[in-house]
């Protein structure tokens, strides 16, 4: 019983960890999604100083954009209650790459997804420790 009780612990610790590491990431920027309170929703974006913050509509029209910066990364609150119905993209840029994350907006709430749409690389810049293969 006690080997039970010590290697759920050590699991426990073990997944505690990983997950700890997944939400700070390693070098590149990552959203985090605060809260959707009704059709306001919060965000930071971690390791970024400075970056262009967009919003596109379902076909690809430009509805809303900033320069955004911060001393430790940047937080930003967006309310939407004028936006109908639909879905939209968030896009952040940054010098090194483009992050695209998708918006629903139903009659009563927003929700702005945690996982990125795509996300692109700029020229010049390439993932760490990423390999590609060819033939």
């Amino acid at each position: 019983m006690k080997k039970i009780l010590k290697l759920s612990l050590v699991c426990a610790l073990l997944f505690t960890g990983l997950s700890t590491y997944a939400i700070d990431g390693n070098e590149d920027f990552n959203l985090h999604v605060i809260k959707n309170n009704g059709k306001l929703i919060s965000f930071a974006i971690n390791r970024v100083t400075k970056a262009n913050l967009a919003i596109y509509d379902k076909d690809g029209t430009l509805i809303y954009s900033e320069s955004a910066s911060g001393k430790d990364g940047i937080l930003r609150t967006f309310s939407l209650e004028e936006f109908p119905e639909g879905t939209y993209f968030l896009e952040v840029e940054d010098t090194a790459k483009k992050v695209r994350h998708e918006i629903t907006i139903t009659d009563h709430a927003s929700v702005l997804s945690t996982k990125a749409v795509s996300s692109v690389y700029k020229a010049g810049f390439s993932a760490k420790n990423a390999s590609v293969a060819s033939r």
